[in-house]
């Protein structure tokens, strides 16, 4: 399931883009053309991959990661992503929740929730919550990198 939002030009008015940047938990300084993107994930692994991800996309540029949503909240405040990309399990706080203050704190911010619960009613709690797309993480891969891409067009 794949909702409308930021990526696509639809969604919350005065949206602005995603970007990445994800060599080690933490912020890193972003390329001043590029989209910023802040990634959550309690998987090292995956977050890892989806770093990988992101980085070999020449528009995007990975700014921070975080484990936790704790993490992405003071992530988010410190780096200024354009975009943020949130697992919906984490520990400390979760994914909806964090998307929530996310929203409120930083409404521009393109949300994108990720998740590898097809539950429509998890799937429903993140796009209330404030989620611009929601993505299973097997149809990650395809269309991540596609909705980040199309961010730029809305400049």
């Amino acid at each position: 399931m794949i909702a409308t939002g930021c990526c696509t030009g639809q969604g919350y008015p005065g949206t602005r883009f995603c970007a990445f940047d994800l060599g080690t938990i933490g912020a890193v300084e972003p390329s001043p053309s590029r989209i910023k993107v802040l990634l959550a994930d309690d998987d090292p692994a995956y977050r890892e991959s989806l770093r990988a991800l992101v980085e070999e996309q020449p528009e995007l540029s990975v700014v921070g990661q975080a484990s936790d949503g704790l993490g992405a909240l003071e992530l988010a405040d410190e780096v200024e992503p354009d975009a943020a990309v949130i697992d919906v399990h984490m520990p400390l706080l979760d994914g909806v929740t964090t998307i929530a203050r996310l929203r409120r704190d930083h409404p521009s911010l393109c949300l994108i929730a990720i998740t590898g619960d097809a539950e429509p009613t998890l799937l429903r709690a993140a796009e209330e919550a404030g989620a611009d797309a929601v993505l299973l993480k097997a149809e990650l891969v395809e269309t991540l990198v596609d909705r980040l891409a199309a961010a730029r067009s809305r400049d």
